[in-house]
């Protein structure tokens, strides 16, 4: 073997390892917030539906910063947009720890958009770099993504108060996953800076053809509709199931259960899409999964009715959001055409996905009950079912 082979082998290696650790750092800075919002609400002394901000800010600036991405990534390069992404994320996290309400929603806001530019390249990059493997490395990447989240939400409480470090110190803990990327992404913007500057030149959106497309507009309710869903499980999961009885700490390790346990979703969804010319099917079974889990937590309060609800909870939003991302893939008849309608896609979705934590909050504060909460996720469930069975046809978006 040549040395040649040698470095190519390695590069391969550390770009693998820097699309891992970008999508370590696309969740965690969220799905760490959702166990403990009941005690930043209590310590900053906010209302349910002014705290749920802490979950749709995020989102607020997913939607600004989604069309601007590809063309920040076309004119910098994918790998210096990364570092720069990265570096906003790390100052989000590090305002955000401060107990002050205004830099608790200026960190929050500066998370959003450091994992806004990062969320929307690394598809690109996938595809770039692995134009035979988009779905195994789909797979991969959202897999990683499930992984830290699930770990962030489990690990919130024994930090926070096992470990005595509250919060704060709690929240701040994420910023090493974005140093260890911002470390990589460096090595990898300097090694392959020539090969940016000759393959991104594709993302140049000169007309507004994705927007008046049917299609494309399926597939961005359906990205927003599931992200909806999976913010608002986010935020009031923990909170719901304490008010079944469940102790915060075991309410936290029941929402990293049910990220872990649709890890496998995760990762098969995407290659099993691939296999079929129409994914109705998948969304179909999503959707069951959906409809039972939500209704479980509606009905019952009993613990083996809340792991059973977990369980399904997590399949269908592990599975629902992997399948969105290869929509962005599957729908699209080249790289420009995707990284259009990704930024389009996650633009809308995440604006209609900012309202669910928010409005979720707003429906409990009034009521005082989790029944239209739930009932509210039951309806856009089968919202999700309606856009996703439209999106699963085998078309494409601009034809």
């Amino acid at each position: 073997m040549t040395t040649a082979d040698n470095q190519n082998k390695v590069y391969q290696f550390i770009l693998i390892a820097g699309i891992v650790i970008v999508a370590f750092n696309l969740r965690p800075a969220i799905t760490s917030v959702g166990p403990l919002i009941g005690t930043i609400r209590d310590d900053v002394g906010l209302s349910n539906w002014s705290v749920g901000l802490l979950t749709s800010l995020p989102l607020v600036a997913f939607a600004v910063m989604s069309p601007v991405a590809p063309k920040l990534g076309n004119r910098f390069s994918n790998e210096r947009t990364l570092i720069a992404g990265l570096i906003l994320l790390l100052f989000g996290i590090t305002v955000r720890s401060f107990p002050f309400s205004a830099l608790l929603f200026i960190g929050t806001l500066f998370v959003g958009f450091g994992i806004a530019i990062c969320n929307v390249l690394l598809p690109g990059v996938v595809k770039e770099k692995f134009p035979a493997k988009v779905a195994l490395m789909t797979s991969v990447y959202s897999t990683a993504m499930g992984i830290f989240a699930a770990t962030a939400s489990g690990l919130s409480i024994p930090f926070a108060r096992g470990l005595d470090m509250g919060w704060q110190f709690t929240l701040i803990i994420w910023t090493v996953p974005a140093i260890i990327g911002i470390v990589i992404w460096i090595y990898l913007s300097k090694k392959n800076k020539a090969d940016n500057d000759v393959e991104m030149q594709y993302v140049n959106v000169s007309d507004n053809r994705m927007w008046k497309s049917p299609l494309a507009w399926q597939v961005a309710c359906f990205m927003g509709l599931q992200s909806f869903m999976f913010y608002v499980t986010i935020s009031w999961l923990p909170e719901i199931l304490h008010d079944y009885g469940v102790s915060m700490a075991t309410a936290g390790w029941m929402l990293s259960f049910t990220q872990f346990v649709g890890l496998p979703a995760s990762f098969f969804v995407p290659m099993i899409a691939g296999r079929f010319k129409s994914q109705r099917g998948i969304v179909l079974a999503m959707t069951i999964c959906a409809l039972v889990g939500y209704g479980g937590l509606l009905i019952g309060s009993s613990y083996t009715v809340m792991v059973i609800s977990t369980i399904l909870i997590g399949i269908t939003l592990s599975g629902s959001f992997a399948l969105a991302l290869a929509f962005l893939g599957m729908r699209a008849r080249n790289s420009r055409q995707s990284a259009e309608l990704s930024g389009m896609a996650q633009s809308f979705g995440y604006s209609l996905a900012a309202v669910g934590p928010i409005f979720i909050g707003y429906l409990y504060d009034v009521t005082h009950v989790w029944t239209v909460p739930l009932l509210t996720l039951i309806g856009v469930s089968l919202l999700v079912m309606i856009f996703g069975m439209g999106a699963g046809r085998n078309r494409y978006v601009l034809d």
